[in-house]
């Protein structure tokens, strides 16, 4: 099992804090996203981004793994766990954790999974039998992290656990901290009780039940107004960008949030303006027609 540098992955120094790696993880996976990036190793960029983010955004997991690394780990070094696993994040965690296929969440690497204690039983999980008899019937807790798609959906998502393959159907709106019960998958034929968490997504953030998304745009088309697709977890939308907006005007796109009562959320995006690298002289040209037009005073106006 190699040992990954999480911190190195996403650009960051360990001192980094939480507003840091949000902003990190944001930036790279749009960047090496499969749907959009056409660097050839896009796909492995974006489930390493993907892994560092889940691992450095939870206060347990980042302190579990800043423990580790202090041994003086580097990029690659061979790191043998001890016998029964690294076990897990400090603070007493000692449920499951299950991350859901297909999500952000999903596909994590051995050095992951061995350090976060993946496969350790949780509280009422199976317990030594009395009297020698047999054991008891128990509920199993879990964790299951699920996509945002399938929250504003109502999908079902495809998990493993303990070498089984299972189909659960996520409530449409389900909050973070609840939890879905499946009868019978439990220890020893008690339940499974699977805690929601939202899934880490490239695209958006959750506050409440509305989804913040931060939409790249030119200048020009700040200055100038325009009208942009825009995803949303329901699909994409067309905006209209108002003219003479600027970096960090927030836009509303109401009902497109998480499901919920007595209203569903909204869509907050939250405009980011970029100016592109000029790939030809026809381009420099038109930057130099812009700052003979500005002048050197703009931003004193």
């Amino acid at each position: 099992m190699q040992f990954k540098d999480y911190y190195d992955i996403l650009g960051l120094e360990p001192s980094a804090g939480e507003a840091e790696i949000k902003t990190a993880y944001r930036r790279l996976a749009r960047k090496f996203h499969p749907d959009v990036s056409k660097e050839s190793d896009a796909e492995e960029r974006f489930k390493a981004i993907n892994e560092a983010y889940e691992a450095l955004r939870d206060p347990q997991k980042r302190a579990a793994y800043d423990q580790l690394r202090a041994r003086g780990y580097r990029p690659g070094d061979d790191v043998q766990p001890p016998p029964g696993g690294f076990g897990g994040a400090p603070g007493g965690v000692d449920f499951e954790e299950i991350f859901a296929g297909g999500g952000a969440g999903g596909g994590f690497s051995d050095f992951f999974e061995s350090l976060f204690g993946r496969g350790r039983g949780g509280p009422g999980g199976p317990q030594p039998g009395f009297g020698g008899g047999a054991r008891p019937r128990a509920d199993t807790r879990a964790k299951l992290a699920v996509p945002l798609e399938a929250v504003h959906s109502g999908d079902s998502v495809r998990i493993g656990i303990n070498g089984r393959t299972l189909d659960v159907r996520v409530p449409k709106g389900i909050r973070e901290g609840q939890a879905i019960r499946l009868g019978g998958q439990g220890g020893n034929g008690g339940d499974l009780l699977l805690e929601v968490e939202y899934a880490a997504h490239p695209q958006f953030e959750v506050d409440g039940r509305n989804i913040i998304h931060v939409l790249p745009v030119a200048p020009w088309e700040a200055a100038l107004g325009a009208t942009i697709s825009v995803p949303t977890l329901g699909g994409a939308v067309e905006l209209k960008i108002p003219p003479r907006s600027e970096a960090g005007r927030k836009l509303r796109l109401r009902g497109r949030g998480l499901p919920g009562k007595p209203a569903d959320g909204d869509q907050i995006v939250e405009l980011e303006v970029l100016a592109p690298t000029p790939g030809s002289d026809e381009q420099t040209a038109a930057y130099e027609t812009l700052r003979d037009a500005f002048g050197s005073d703009w931003r004193r106006a």
